[in-house]
């Protein structure tokens, strides 16, 4: 009988990627708070916030006018994704110099198998360092990395010790790194989702593996068994190059149900923008926007409405999100769940069918009460 050699992956993650640019090009933006979004004028929301600025509370997703009352220091720049997106080509260039196997998650971040690299280098540990370090002399910009088995404990490992980190899980170490690990730092537990688990004494990973299957689904759902599995430190998936983007967008899950009409608005219409900001920052059109109406009672419905030309204009999916709005019963009834996706993707604005263009998915890990499906710049 044969085994699988241990595979060695590696996850990449830029530091706050969008703002390091800026300050690396205008070295009057250096160690100041700063956060790349647009004016509040225009109901802007900020796509990236720099470290400086993160110290008074500031983060992406966070409305731009929220974000100058936490730091009213902060120097709020306009977005440039061209420029963005060159740099990224350049760090995705040193990532396929290593080896094919690359997973693209967005502009700043991806999956590499390195178990064969094209240096013979045996060690994960070592191939991430000479990664961060090519990054490093190439465009002047740092990355946080994590090297595991797999794709799972290599992303938490490279947020461990963010900025310009690096963590390394070796199989041996799997179950002492598992047992440090709380319980809200697995994937699709967010607050909400925290909380419900706090509820039923659940704190720490491992606590998973010994609850009572009925109370854990009762708390999370059908993410039960993913999060199990994710508790004995469990992930088959592979690494899978230039998988297409399908779909993007935010959803929300309110700690009290919302009633307010004009609130529910202000929220659909906070999310239609958001995901007009992904498309354009991907470079992409979308034909369908969808709402997602989560009531009181916990009946779900969905409402959606195609249209061409394909578009990202953040006020026109706005706009059609708040008409999808009205052809369901929230502020009527209780709402404790809204969200907006944008989908059927296309390159160019007018073209029918689904672009064929090789592009990341976003990450979103399935939570029932993930807070967002967008990536956060990091």
């Amino acid at each position: 009988m044969t085994h699988s050699p241990v595979r060695r992956i590696v996850h990449v993650d830029m530091d706050a990627f969008y703002t390091s640019i800026e300050q690396r090009d205008d070295p009057s933006l250096r160690g100041r708070p700063v956060a790349v979004g647009r004016e509040p004028s225009e109901r802007g929301v900020v796509a990236a916030a720099s470290y400086e600025a993160r110290t008074f509370g500031v983060h992406s997703a966070m409305s731009s006018a929220v974000a100058l009352r936490l730091c009213p220091d902060l120097v709020l720049v306009r977005p440039d994704f061209p420029r963005y997106r060159s740099v990224s080509d350049t760090v995705f260039g040193i990532f396929r110099s290593v080896t094919p196997l690359v997973e693209p998650l967005s502009l700043d971040e991806a999956y590499l198998d390195v178990t064969e690299n094209a240096w013979h280098e045996p060690l994960g540990m070592t191939v991430a360092r000479r990664i961060k370090d090519d990054i490093r002399a190439t465009t002047g910009l740092t990355a946080s990395a994590g090297v595991a088995p797999n794709k799972f404990l290599a992303k938490i490992a490279s947020g461990w010790k963010k900025p310009d980190g690096l963590t390394v899980v070796a199989p041996g170490r799997v179950e002492t790194f598992l047992r440090a690990l709380p319980v809200d730092a697995l994937w699709g537990v967010g607050p909400v989702t925290a909380r419900r688990l706090r509820a039923i004494g659940v704190t720490k990973t491992v606590e998973l593996r010994t609850i009572d299957a009925a109370r854990l689904e009762g708390a999370v759902g059908s993410a039960a068994e993913w999060l199990v599995q994710l508790a004995h430190g469990i992930d088959n998936r592979r690494v899978e190059p230039d998988r297409p983007a399908k779909s993007s967008g935010t959803e929300n899950t309110y700690s009290q149900d919302v009633v307010d009409l004009g609130r529910i608005r202000d929220e659909i219409a906070r999310m239609a923008r958001e995901a007009a900001t992904w498309l354009e920052r991907e470079e992409l059109y979308a034909r369908t926007v969808t709402i997602k109406v989560r009531y009181s009672d916990f009946t779900t419905i969905t409402r959606s409405h195609s249209t061409l030309p394909a578009s990202r204009d953040g006020e026109e999916i706005a706009r059609r999100s708040l008409d999808l709005l009205h052809r369901t019963e929230a502020g009527r009834r209780p709402v404790r769940l809204l969200g907006v996706t944008v989908h059927n993707l296309t390159d160019i604005p007018g073209e029918e069918q689904p672009h064929r263009r090789r592009k990341p998915l976003p990450l979103f890990d399935g939570g029932p009460d993930a807070e967002t499906l967008n990536r956060q710049n990091r």
